[in-house]
C-alpha cells in the first residue's frame, strides 16, 4: 500500500519514485520509440497506450508487491523510464508473484542505469517489503535484459510462452536467501 512505499529509492545516478498523472508527455515520448516495447509488441506505444499504462501503473501504486518505479535520472530530474516492482499477473502460472521490471529510453542505454536501479529496487523489496523471492521475465532474444538479470544476481527458473503473443519466455528468479548471501559476499 502507498503508505508502506516510499517517496523514492535513490541510487548515485537514479530515483525511482511513485508515477503520476504529470509524467504522461515525458513517458509518451519515450515509449513511443520501437525499441522501447521491442519485445514483446515489436513496435512503439501510441499515445492513448500510454496514457492507458501510466493510469493502471498509478492505480497499481495502490495495491500489495508494487515499489516506486518512476526511473529520474538524478542530476536533471528527468524522467528516464522506469525501474520496479510489479505483480506479473499478465502471466497466471507464476503468480502470486512479484516481478522486477525496467525500460528506459534508448539514450540511456549501455550506462548501467537498469543494472543500477535494479540493484536497489532488489534491496528494497527483500529488506522493506520483507518479499521471499522476486522473479524477473524476459523474451530471451532480448539479452541485454538477460545480461542485467544475471548482473543483479538471478539465476534462470524455467522457460514458458507468452500467453499472449506466443513467444518464448525465459523465467529469472531470487530467493531473499541467495540475494542476502550475495549482499555479503560483495
Amino acid at each position: 500500500m502507498m503508505g508502506d512505499v516510499p517517496e523514492e529509492i535513490l541510487t548515485d545516478r537514479l530515483r525511482m519514485r511513485p508515477f503520476r498523472a504529470d509524467d504522461l508527455p515525458a513517458l509518451a515520448e519515450i515509449f513511443a520509440k520501437s525499441e522501447v516495447w521491442r519485445f514483446p509488441f515489436r513496435r512503439g506505444f501510441t499515445a492513448e497506450e500510454t496514457e492507458r499504462f501510466l493510469e493502471a501503473r498509478i492505480e497499481r501504486q495502490e495495491l500489495p508487491g508494487t515499489s516506486p518505479g518512476a526511473a529520474e535520472e538524478r542530476t536533471s530530474g528527468r524522467l528516464i523510464g522506469y525501474v520496479h516492482l510489479t505483480p506479473p499477473d499478465w502471466l497466471p502460472e507464476v503468480m502470486p508473484a512479484v516481478e522486477i521490471g525496467w525500460r528506459l529510453d534508448p539514450g540511456w542505454w549501455g550506462k548501467g542505469l537498469a543494472t543500477e536501479g535494479a540493484r536497489a529496487v532488489l534491496a528494497y523489496g527483500f529488506t522493506a517489503m520483507d518479499l521471499p523471492e522476486i522473479l524477473s521475465i524476459y523474451e530471451p532474444e532480448n539479452t541485454a535484459s538477460g545480461r542485467v538479470m544475471e548482473r543483479i544476481g538471478m539465476r534462470p527458473d524455467h522457460d514458458t510462452r507468452h500467453p499472449f503473443f506466443d513467444a518464448p519466455l525465459r523465467v529469472y528468479r531470487l530467493t531473499r536467501r541467495e540475494w542476502s548471501a550475495q549482499a555479503a559476499r560483495a
